[in-house]
C-alpha cells in the first residue's frame, strides 16, 4: 500500500482528506507542523507529500528542502493561489500545486497523476467479486472477464477510486467524457445502468438524489 504524507496545519482538512485517501486504498500519516512532518521524512519511507505553505515552525518552502533530497513527489495544498506564489512552488520542484478550497475529487485525480509519473500507482483493485486491471485496463467478475467499453471502464475506474463519495453528474461527465455537461443528456445515467447490469452491481451503485451517484461500500483493496 502507498504511503502518504500529510502535512497539514488544520486538522479538519487534514482528516478530510486522511479519510478520502483511506477509502482510495493509501496510507496516511499527518504532521500539524514543518518539525513533525521533517522527522516523518527523515525516519520513514513515503511516496508522496501532501504540503501546505502555511505551517507552523518549518514552512512549506522549506520543507522542499527535505523532500528534494529524499527524491520525494511533493503536491503543494495552499490557500496561497497567486500566480506568483504557484510558480515559486513548482520552480522549487513540487510536482502539482492545489488551491484550497479544492475537490476531493480534484485531489485523487492529482494525487494519481503524479503517482503514475512516478510509476508508483498500484495497477490491480479488487472490489467485491470484481477485479480491476489498470494496467490491461482489463476487469473480472468472479474470475469471468467482463467486456466493457472504454467509456464503462473510465467510468468504474472513477466510481472505485472515489468509494463512497457521491460524484455529481458534471463531474463524472466532464471527467470521463472530457466536455462541458449539459443538464438534460442522459449519457451518464445510460452509461451507469449498463455498468450496473455488467457487473451485476445493482445495489452497490446507488442514486444520489439530485446529486449523481456513489459506490458503496469498504475502501477498495488495491495491489
Amino acid at each position: 500500500m502507498l504511503k502518504i504524507l500529510i502535512a497539514e496545519d488544520e486538522e479538519p482538512i487534514a482528516n478530510l482528506i486522511k479519510m478520502n485517501l483511506h477509502k482510495a486504498g493509501y496510507q496516511c500519516i499527518w504532521a500539524a507542523d514543518g518539525e513533525k512532518a521533517a522527522d516523518l521524512m527523515d525516519n520513514e519511507k513515503f511516496d508522496l507529500l501532501l504540503l501546505d505553505v502555511m505551517l507552523p515552525g518549518i514552512n512549506g518552502y522549506e520543507l522542499m528542502d527535505y523532500a528534494k533530497a529524499l527524491e520525494l513527489p511533493v503536491i503543494f495544498l495552499t490557500a496561497l493561489g497567486s500566480t506568483e506564489n504557484k510558480v515559486k512552488g513548482l520552480k522549487m520542484g513540487a510536482d502539482d500545486y492545489l488551491t484550497k478550497p479544492f475537490e476531493i475529487v480534484e485531489l485523487l485525480a492529482r494525487v494519481e497523476a503524479v503517482l503514475r509519473r512516478y510509476h508508483k500507482t498500484e495497477t490491480v483493485m479488487t472490489i467485491f467479486d470484481v477485479v480491476i486491471d489498470t494496467a490491461s485496463r482489463s476487469v473480472t467478475r468472479g474470475g469471468e472477464p467482463v467486456t466493457l467499453t472504454m467509456k464503462e471502464f473510465d467510468l468504474l475506474l472513477l466510481l472505485a477510486r472515489n468509494r463512497n463519495i457521491a460524484l455529481y453528474r458534471e463531474t463524472i461527465y466532464e471527467t470521463v467524457w472530457g466536455g462541458e455537461y449539459m443538464g438534460q443528456s442522459r449519457t451518464v445515467d445510460l452509461h451507469i445502468q449498463r455498468l450496473k447490469k455488467k457487473l451485476n452491481w445493482d445495489s452497490e451503485i446507488t442514486a444520489v438524489y439530485k446529486v449523481g451517484y456513489r459506490l458503496e461500500g469498504e475502501g477498495a483493496v488495491q495491489k
